[in-house]
């Protein structure tokens, strides 16, 4: 790793700076197999040791257990030296005559407790005062409504007011939504009081769909943009793509594929790997204010970071825009 090379940050509105890089930590939960405690604190471990100083969890990931184990992780550690996001929209009810099931929302863990979609008011003081008891923590520093896609009305109002609220107070930092559309994202820019919004897959070297409004409205309104999902589910977590990668949690099509490989030839050419573009793309933003990468383990994480640490040249992007390959 490079060690001599320094992590640097990006501010947002509220006061904190985040890494350029973030640790997503939806596989702490469980994220489709079973993970350990000691993989999980080993994970942030490398994290933190890269310079990584922004977290981002949610209840959805493993009905808690991500949250759980990212506090435990972070225990000890000065507290203003890091930023923690969370996400709210997803109340955890106890259900016990589900306890003997598995989640069937793709976590490795029993079904209870349960998600209630809640974007009222009272849903998210008690999400969120429930977050922070797992987290171990008496402050999160980013607030995001989670997946509010089919619940525009209660999320735009009750929902972004409450967060409003709780951040007038100063018991949050900076508020926003998180989802993997751009409509609805573009809409929470115009109409409501966020600061940062999380946009998954669709600010990417396959998907500049982002580009259109979202981040033309986010550096227009002062608002920060958090990209997840750039290596779009896998098709770009490699120097090659293989010919049954996942693109958006589905089968690549053939022709996603076929442009995976285009662009990689166009990296290869400039002795850069294909994940090292992806993740440095959306950082050529000025509206993008870090890039959030999911890891398991302590590799993964040294992995991503050896990835934002490759050196691209310029000519790089230039030779992708003229071949007409990215915007």
């Amino acid at each position: 790793m490079a060690t001599t090379m320094t992590m640097r940050e990006r501010a947002i509105p509220g006061g904190s700076s985040l890494s350029e890089l973030g640790l997503g930590v939806a596989q702490f939960g469980n994220l489709f197999r079973a993970t350990t405690d000691e993989d999980s604190a080993a994970a942030v471990d490398a994290a933190w040791n890269a310079g990584i100083r922004y977290f981002d969890t949610a209840p959805h990931y493993g009905v808690g257990l991500s949250e759980r184990r990212l506090g435990a992780a972070l225990a000890g550690r000065p507290r203003e030296e890091y930023v923690v996001s969370t996400k709210v929209g997803r109340l955890l009810t106890p259900s016990p005559e589900t306890a003997g099931l598995m989640d069937d929302q793709g976590f490795h863990v029993p079904a209870d407790p349960r998600r209630v979609w809640d974007f009222s008011r009272d849903g998210i003081l008690r999400s969120l005062e429930s977050s922070l008891e797992r987290l171990g923590l008496d402050r999160v520093d980013v607030v995001y409504l989670h997946d509010p896609d089919d619940h525009w009305e209660a999320a735009s109002t009750t929902g972004i007011g409450a967060l409003v609220e709780l951040r007038d107070q100063g018991v949050i930092g900076a508020i926003g939504a998180g989802m993997n559309q751009t409509g609805m994202t573009a809409e929470f820019i115009r109409r409501c009081d966020v600061d940062v919004m999380m946009l998954a897959g669709r600010f990417t070297l396959l998907d500049q769909s982002g580009l259109d409004e979202v981040l033309p409205l986010a550096l227009e309104r002062g608002v920060g943009i958090v990209a997840a999902g750039v290596y779009n589910s896998g098709l770009l977590s490699a120097a090659r793509p293989a010919a049954d990668t996942k693109y958006d949690y589905d089968p690549a099509p053939p022709e996603l594929i076929a442009r995976a490989n285009e662009i990689a030839d166009v990296c290869e050419r400039h002795g850069v790997t294909l994940p090292a573009a992806a993740v440095a793309y959306p950082l050529r933003h000025s509206a993008v204010v870090s890039v959030v990468l999911g890891s398991r383990t302590a590799a993964q994480v040294v992995s991503n970071v050896e990835r934002y640490f490759e050196r691209i040249p310029q000519q790089l992007w230039t030779d992708l825009m003229s071949e007409g390959l990215v915007r």
